[in-house]
């Protein structure tokens, strides 16, 4: 069941995609990643860290004029700490990204992807930078539990842990619930398609969520559907080294009055 493909809504959609190019553009344009009109691939050598940066509220987006983000705060800290060179690649498919990464395209993924058993069996994963939740995004004041979710429909990002977590909460409550993994949008685009009402729930990581609720107030996101998880990011396997400096310097940082700050800035810990 696909009710929001042919909606008038697609067109909104849409529009969400030209910003996501439109931050490839203007991040290109503030660190020379290209120098001509346009995005392409281009890798950097020596000893540069060639780094897949995920579109998201959290790692890499435009707000105004400007381009912020938890991850991509953390990234700048550390490059003027520890003197990291990072040639940035932003990316709108954190699936596609961690394929990319495995095939040494890249060295390092941030994304909003949290750790489990199948991600580490492909990667290395740094020490947590964040912790984060997997919360249900509705409209329904009625699902206010995860046994609520028996018999729902819920739509995910395909290739994420959330479609994971709903695959053994179905067997936890004894119950099916009908998950739609879809590859066209992303975990924001998703927020947004629930708050129009072109499909009922998604699954979404919290922090993201909460950003996009700012504009989208009739959204109701307080059912966790996960533990606390730890928000890692990604080293291709051959980087062990790269993968231990990150982990040295990732805890120095926290150690940080900075770090707390950066934190406090963009996760509301008011439960």
């Amino acid at each position: 069941m696909k009710p929001f493909f042919g909606h008038p809504r697609l067109f909104f959609i849409l529009i969400l995609s030209v910003i996501a190019v439109g931050i490839i553009s203007t991040y290109s344009h503030y660190s020379n990643v290209a120098k001509e009109a346009g995005y392409k691939y281009s890798r950097a050598e020596g000893d540069s860290v060639n780094v897949a940066i995920h579109y998201s509220p959290m790692s890499l987006y435009r707000y105004g004029d400007t381009l912020g983000g938890l991850n991509y705060e953390i990234l700048t800290n550390l490059s003027r700490r520890y003197g990291y060179k990072f040639k940035y690649y932003p990316v709108s498919s954190a699936a596609e990204a961690l394929e990319k990464l495995e095939n040494g395209t890249y060295d390092l993924l941030v994304a909003d992807i949290p750790m489990t058993a199948a991600v580490r069996k492909r990667v290395i994963s740094t020490i947590p930078v964040y912790t984060d939740h997997q919360v249900l995004v509705s409209r329904d004041t009625t699902v206010t539990t995860p046994l609520s979710l028996a018999g729902k429909e819920v739509w995910v990002v395909k290739g994420t842990p959330a479609n994971e977590r709903l695959d053994n909460l179905s067997r936890e409550i004894g119950d099916s619930i009908h998950i739609h993994p879809t590859i066209d949008y992303t975990a924001e685009q998703l927020v947004i398609l629930t708050a129009h009402g072109d499909i009922p729930r998604a699954v979404v990581n919290e922090e993201v969520a909460k950003k996009i609720q700012a504009d989208y107030p009739q959204i109701k996101i307080s059912t966790h559907v996960s533990f606390s998880q730890f928000q890692s990011w990604l080293v291709n396997k051959n980087e062990k080294s790269l993968a231990d400096s990150l982990d040295r310097q990732i805890t120095m940082f926290k150690e940080t009055a900075t770090y707390d700050s950066v934190i406090n800035k963009w996760i509301d810990r008011c439960e």
